[in-house]
């Protein structure tokens, strides 16, 4: 058995704890509104008594979360595909590094696809900055949630870091869990999907002086999930003006506001990718560099397997000849898809303020959806030349 009492700060609960918050969860007000919506076929109170009868973890992923996802897919995408699942050993634990579009549906789609596959589901990094009462955090540390600190101290940081860093290798070295990590702090806002280095550093923390083997142990499985229609794809545009202009400054309630938008939003097709595993090469390569371009090497393996796997649908393609006036795409979708599109976007413009300047959140806004086919010309250009430049 494992000794993880050192970490019961930012690890998810036990079956025991579970069950003790989930029992106080059922007593939200509001609960059987929401069972009414996600299970419109049972009782008002059919929630609350799931809820206080769940004992475990597992129990509660699946017989409320799994079909909580599910309602989402039915209700709000047109077809979810997925691809890759033969990339994972399902006698090994691993690293999934998933790019970061949504900041709920990622992880809990990822979720679906391994507990449909027989796989073990994974334990998921997220900010505490999304813990913002007692009620989101017995939902979300009941859900194998692990906490990542943030906004605190440049020292706090490094401590923070190496305890993260710490439970990571351990419960995969330990063959105990497998790990869920966003590629980057935070989501994606302007569609160009990269690891940031920082994160790579703090995975490495936790090893030894051998690099190659701190990375080789933690069976790093790029992921890499792409929506027809970009989950608060409106509020990322939104957010990326003003912070052109001055340091932007979350509302209170934000970060819930996106959760929310991101679940209920349409989101026409949804693809999701699971890479092949960083090589003992790719790493052994690494290794052999000086100490930051070593981390490069790693982003480099990483990224490219993410945007390899990215689909690229009709909007990205006509997004990105409308903001470049081209028709270098024009083959991928047709005038209808077009209108449509413009449709939509002029819809989204219409619900941000005015006194956001229109053309720059509607430029921002075509470049989201455009920068993923910027990264797929620059892999390409990548093959065929061998230089780097992703």
């Amino acid at each position: 058995m494992v000794d993880l009492s050192e970490f019961e700060s930012i690890s998810p609960y036990t079956d025991a704890e579970a069950a003790e918050a989930l029992s106080k969860l059922a007593e939200y007000p509001l609960l059987s509104h929401v069972s009414q919506h996600f299970f419109p076929e049972e009782s008002p109170d059919f929630l609350k008594n799931l809820l206080k009868s769940i004992k475990t973890i597992d129990d509660f992923q699946i017989l409320v979360m799994q079909k909580f996802v599910r309602w989402v897919l039915e209700h709000t995408a047109k077809n979810f595909s997925y691809d890759g699942v033969a990339n994972i050993d399902p006698n090994k634990k691993f690293l999934a590094l998933s790019n970061h579009r949504d900041i709920m549906l990622d992880p809990a789609i990822t979720q679906l696809v391994l507990y449909t596959n027989g796989i073990p589901m994974t334990e998921i990094a997220v900010g505490d900055n999304l813990i913002t009462s007692k009620t989101i955090e017995y939902l979300i540390r009941s859900n194998r949630m692990i906490k990542v600190v943030r906004g605190i101290s440049a020292r706090e940081l490094y401590l923070s870091s190496q305890l993260l860093s710490k439970y990571i290798r351990l419960n995969i070295t330990e063959q105990r869990s497998s790990i869920w990590l966003a590629q980057r702090q935070g989501r994606t806002k302007n569609g160009y999907d990269v690891t940031e280095q920082g994160l790579l550093k703090m995975l490495d923390m936790s090893g030894t002086s051998d690099f190659q083997q701190n990375f080789e142990e933690l069976n790093i499985i790029p992921m890499s999930i792409s929506y027809e229609y970009e989950p608060c794809d409106i509020l990322k545009a939104r957010e990326l003006v003003i912070s052109r202009k001055k340091k932007y400054v979350k509302a209170d309630g934000e970060d819930l506001n996106s959760i929310m938008v991101g679940i209920m939003q349409q989101k026409g097709n949804i693809h999701l990718n699971i890479g092949t595993p960083l090589t003992s090469d790719e790493i052994a390569a690494a290794a052999k560099c000086d100490k930051n371009d070593r981390y490069q090497l790693i982003r480099h393996a990483v990224d490219r397997r993410v945007i390899e796997g990215y689909h690229l649908w009709k909007n990205n393609y006509v997004a990105y000849d409308i903001l470049n006036h081209s028709f270098k795409y024009s083959d991928m979708y047709s005038i209808s898809d077009v209108e449509s599109f413009v449709i939509y976007m002029e819809k989204q413009l219409d619900t941000i303020e005015k006194e956001i300047n229109r053309e720059d959140l509607r430029r921002i806004f075509l470049q989201i959806y455009a920068n993923p086919v910027v990264t797929k010309e620059l892999l390409a250009k990548e093959k065929a030349t061998g230089a780097i430049l992703l």
